[in-house]
């Protein structure tokens, strides 16, 4: 590819306005994509349709390059964690990125392709897609449970198909929604660094945002919610989005100081200086636990983690990634002692000293830090004609609606029924099922390309001799290959999954 910039001066009755154009000789074929360089703006330039469009190339989750991403018809998925966006218009089409893309004028002249930025938009690689405000001649309210994920994409979602009633959300947090993934990531973050919007946006699309706020009851007769301070506030519709909380540890002495869970961005700071220089252990091989103990490596004075099954990730990826993991850790200095659990918390002054398994061992440690899974935050439905399973988890339909007319649930506290797992009804804890809602239903066969040693391979897992999931290290952007394969329905076979032919997952042979 050879560039040639130059400015150029777009007309307008009004206002010249300067942009960056690049001349791009070289040619795409169609369901092709490059990177392109614009004055200081990364473009992406594809050809779909024999149509050239261009949008900036970082994913607006966490700025992943979409030019080393699966480009699908009139869209590209990122290689990192799967946000989409249409190539045409910028606009997001899967989560959990949040924000579109903007677009790019292109023009063809004599075979050359001319891709040409506007200056004032340049450094700003998001935007937020229309949304409308509230009609004050409109009488509805919709209530929102939550102060999540699945709350705000809901609130959004509702002014972009312009709902002029009034939206309430209501949180217990003391934040504005934030991304909680980041706080196994970055755990001494401050909370305004984490938030997904600002107050100034939830003002300027007419979104009510209660805080510190938590709901008691639910009177789904008389449409109204009861919450602690006493108010009792209508609604029309509502969304029930309240998620789960961090599982407490259950045996003597786990009232103790230094006896931690990461469920806010309180939490991870006082997490992340609880263990500077210190004797740490983790009870629960979770991914958000597993994280905070990578993140921690450099920073404790010493890590022991403690699981109840054999191997980490077990039951979700398997045994083998299992290993991998532990044993890139345990080079790391971390100690493992697995198929064991927390029989006492030992502690003096009120402060945790060590740990007493069940096996026997007792570990001297000065921070205790608890991941063993999630409680739903459903106690105030209890009372309520609201239907729930057995672990009392909103038990809903294909449209998230539950057994009564006009209450929805949606993020962490549902069971819902899934697709791709033929209807099963699943519960699963991520952000972006919170979103968007998606699943991986479990496997009876895995084919692995490459080496789990290399710390470079694929698992593909199979079910009824199709492929259901996957997962990989430095192999991308093969996972997002065959995300794109399984959003659109498209069956990968047993025999495709085990050839040796790896073009179409868009790999070398590993």
């Amino acid at each position: 590819m050879s560039e040639k910039q130059s400015d150029l001066v777009a007309g307008s009755d009004q206002e010249e306005e300067v942009t960056d154009v690049v001349c791009v000789e070289s040619h795409l074929n169609d369901g092709e994509m490059m990177e392109v360089e614009v004055g200081h703006h990364n473009i992406l330039l594809i050809r779909s349709d024999g149509v050239y469009s261009a949008i900036s190339n970082q994913c607006t989750h966490y700025g992943a390059p979409l030019s080393k991403g699966v480009l699908s018809g009139h869209r590209v998925r990122c290689p990192w964690h799967g946000s989409c966006f249409n190539v045409k218009t910028g606009d997001l089409e899967e989560y959990p990125g949040i924000d579109c893309l903007p677009c790019h004028k292109v023009k063809v002249d004599n075979s050359k392709v001319y891709v040409s930025v506007k200056k004032k938009i340049q450094g700003q690689p998001k935007r937020i897609k229309w949304m409308g405000v509230r009609d004050q001649g409109v009488f509805h309210t919709v209530m929102l449970l939550g102060g999540g994920a699945a709350s705000l994409i809901c609130a959004e979602t509702l002014r972009q198909e312009n709902y002029g009633g009034r939206i309430i959300m209501v949180s217990r947090d003391d934040l504005l929604p934030y991304d909680k993934t980041r706080l196994s990531k970055v755990m001494n973050a401050e909370s305004d660094s984490l938030l997904m919007r600002s107050m100034d946006f939830f003002h300027k699309y007419d979104i009510e945002v209660w805080l510190k706020k938590e709901a008691l009851s639910i009177d789904t007769n008389k449409k109204t919610v009861t919450f602690d301070d006493g108010l009792i506030q209508c609604y029309d519709q509502i969304l029930i989005a309240t998620g789960c909380r961090a599982k407490s540890l259950d045996c003597p002495g786990a009232d103790l100081e230094n006896v931690l869970m990461l469920e806010t961005p309180e939490d991870a700071r006082s997490i992340h200086y609880a263990c500077m220089g210190c004797r740490t252990v983790f009870v629960g091989t979770s991914f958000v636990g597993m994280e905070v103990a990578a993140y921690m490596i450099d920073k404790a004075r010493s890590i022991t983690i403690i699981g109840s099954t054999e191997l980490p990730y077990q039951k979700t990826l398997g045994p083998e990634i299992g290993k991998v993991t532990m044993m890139m850790l345990e080079e790391n200095g971390v100690t493992f002692h697995m198929n064991d659990a927390i029989a006492e918390v030992q502690g003096e002054n009120r402060r945790v000293k060590a740990v007493k398994l069940k096996s026997g061992t007792t570990i001297e440690t000065d921070v205790l830090i608890v991941g063993i899974g999630v409680v739903p935050n459903s106690e105030f439905l209890k009372g309520s004609p609201i239907r729930m399973d057995s672990k009392n988890y909103v038990i809903v339909d294909n449209y998230m609606r539950t057994n009564i007319t006009d209450v929805y649930c949606a993020g962490d506290l549902t069971a819902f029924p899934l697709k791709m797992a033929r209807g099963q009804r699943v519960s699963i804890g991520h952000w972006q099922i919170a979103q968007t809602h998606g699943y991986g239903e479990g496997y009876t066969e895995m084919v692995l390309k490459g080496k789990f040693e290399n710390m470079k391979f694929l698992a593909l897992y199979l079910k009824h001799d199709e492929v259901v999931a996957a997962a990989g290290l430095n192999v991308e952007p093969a996972v997002s290959v065959v995300a794109e394969r399984l959003a659109e329905g498209r069956v990968i076979t047993k025999a495709e999954a085990m050839s040796d032919d790896l073009s179409w997952l868009k790999l070398q042979p590993l």
